[in-house]
């Protein structure tokens, strides 16, 4: 099962386009709430919102999604069951809350939304509200026998435990017979084993990882491998002792002709690292004197 949650400001809008997908909303969970309909619930969250005007996003949106074996012959009664320890596992319990279904797809989910504020005009803290409602919804999901999301992706990798098996094979075979010197190197290299060497950059500029395409499929490094997560293959990376250097100083490095930045701890990681190779070289060369 899948738990994806954020803090919202346009509750009746939100609420109204998703109760509006199903005629005739089948209502699975309900707290603190007498309203039959978009425009009276919302009405009644205001009210309490009202306490709190500092408090924007003053909703809570949330979607849980079983997988589609797990939510084919689910009723109202697990529906509920799910609902209601997810909202406890969220610690959601004391606070105005509706929860509605969606069956007219495939793949049922359950659409939950609770007032963020409480009834003593204090609001809930938010914060990571994304992964925290992942979490909750992977141990609702253990506790009822269901299948959580890891088991899911694990699945799909052990579909294409060959693919995942090529790549790292023919990243081993760069490695070691061509000893890349920077991941521009890396990257060419692995592009003439028709492997497609993807960076992973976000919004701040931060390069945060790299994906592989190969053979119609699309993976992150630690999929293929656990030794092909960034880190790894920057540890197998014989970079120059000046560039390094200069990595290290301003947590920033050139990739493919444009400069993107890099956690502190990744530069200092790689600032490190080329400082012990120049002396071991250097210890190495004295001993040959």
């Amino acid at each position: 099962m899948i738990g994806l949650g954020k803090s919202i400001s346009h509750t009746g809008a939100s609420m109204g386009y998703g109760w509006d997908q199903e005629k005739d909303a089948e209502v699975v969970y309900r707290q603190h709430l007498s309203g039959d309909n978009p425009k009276e619930i919302t009405q009644e969250f205001k009210i309490i919102q009202m306490q709190n005007h500092k408090c924007e996003k003053n909703t809570m949106s949330f979607v849980l999604s079983p997988t589609i074996e797990d939510g084919r012959e689910f009723r109202e009664k697990e529906l509920r069951e799910i609902t209601e320890r997810f909202v406890k596992e969220m610690r959601l319990e004391e606070r105005q809350a509706i929860a509605f279904v969606h069956r007219n797809m495939r793949h049922i989910h359950i659409h939950l939304y609770v007032n963020r504020i409480n009834f003593e005009g204090k609001a809930y803290r938010d914060n990571y509200i994304g992964k925290r409602s992942q979490l909750a919804a992977e141990k609702v999901a253990r506790q009822l026998g269901m299948t959580t999301v890891r088991e899911v992706q694990q699945q799909k990798l052990d579909k294409i435990k060959d693919i995942r098996a090529e790549i790292k094979e023919i990243h081993e075979k760069v490695m070691t017979e061509m000893r890349p010197k920077d991941f521009d190197q890396y990257i060419k290299q692995m592009k003439q084993r028709d492997v497609e060497v993807i960076p992973s950059i976000n919004k701040s500029n931060l390069l945060q990882g790299f994906r592989f395409e190969y053979k119609g499929h699309n993976l992150k490094g630690s999929d293929v491998h656990r030794s092909m997560s960034m880190g790894r293959i920057a540890e197998r990376i014989g970079f120059d002792e000046i560039v390094a250097q200069k990595i290290g100083k301003d947590n920033s490095l050139k990739l493919l002709g444009k400069t993107v930045g890099v956690s502190p701890n990744f530069a200092m990681a790689i600032a490190k690292k080329a400082i012990k190779m120049a002396v071991k070289k250097s210890i190495g060369l004295g001993m040959e004197m």
